[in-house]
């Protein structure tokens, strides 16, 4: 069993990153068929609070790249 992981991960790893990125959200799609409704809930409720937190002016968006800049700036302190 181990060996054939490692043979599956070499073979995958050895993929372009256009395939890669596809066998991983099969790979978590595969995961995810046991969702519990009560927590799917909760995360849709979450959004819809943060879309009109973001719609009424309460909270200002901040983009990606600068969320990306300031986590590598507090990682490599």
């Amino acid at each position: 069993m181990i060996t054939d992981f490692k043979k599956i991960e070499h073979s995958a790893l050895e993929l372009d990153e256009k395939h890669r990125a596809e066998l991983a959200k099969r790979l978590i799609k595969s995961l995810d068929k046991h969702v519990d409704k009560d927590i799917e809930q909760t995360w849709i409720d979450e959004v819809r609070r943060r879309k009109e937190e973001v719609k009424s002016g309460k909270v200002k968006p901040v983009p990606g790249d600068q969320v990306h800049k300031e986590a590598r700036n507090i990682l490599n302190k």
